[in-house]
């Protein structure tokens, strides 16, 4: 009886292993795991698939042994998310100031099809079959390929559609105020 009121502080909050082992263990999984992840195909076109789910919760599985090596404390568990929120933070930062940095973490849209033509060795590149593009098509409107004057793959998997009958917006002219209409 007396177990089932009794806390052990020390267990939940005092880490087992040494908090800069967690923060390089952590570091290092995610890392690795954002490399990976980078550099896989865009196969899924926008959507997550069952092989995407499949692949996240198996690297959540094998990452959370390598990061931890069976962590026990509520403050480990917290040490673990504040370094992976640190390297999101920090390479989301580094992409903003730094465009080259940019082009590493988001691959630039890579065109599937121009001038109603389709780019074979890009679709095999990314995997992805004459069907599905077409299905893609035409859940943007898009009957046919001669009508598309340029589709591309964004960095995030969605297909961007621009057609030969796209209108060109214009913005207005604004009047720009010289120094001398200023005062």
């Amino acid at each position: 009886m007396e177990k089932w009121f009794f806390i052990n502080w020390q267990a939940i909050f005092i880490p087992s292993i040494s908090i800069f082992e967690l923060i390089i263990r952590g570091s290092l999984v995610y890392l690795a795991l954002f490399s990976v992840l980078r550099f896989l195909p865009s196969r899924q076109l926008g959507t997550l698939g069952i092989t995407d789910l499949l692949v996240v919760v198996l690297f959540a599985e094998a990452a959370q042994n390598a990061m931890a090596s069976n962590y026990t404390s509520i403050t480990e568990g917290a040490i673990l998310v504040g370094t992976v929120i640190f390297w999101s933070y920090l390479l989301n930062w580094l992409g903003y100031r730094i465009p080259q940095f940019q082009r590493f973490l988001n691959q630039p849209p890579l065109l599937l099809v121009k001038n109603g033509r389709m780019i074979e060795r890009h679709l095999q590149r990314e995997l992805i079959t004459d069907d599905e593009l077409m299905s893609k098509l035409r859940q943007q409107g898009v009957e046919f390929l001669a009508d598309v004057k340029f589709a591309y793959m964004e960095a995030d998997g969605s297909i961007s559609i621009i057609t030969f009958d796209s209108k060109t917006s214009t913005v207005p002219e604004q009047k720009i105020a010289l120094k001398s209409d200023l005062h």
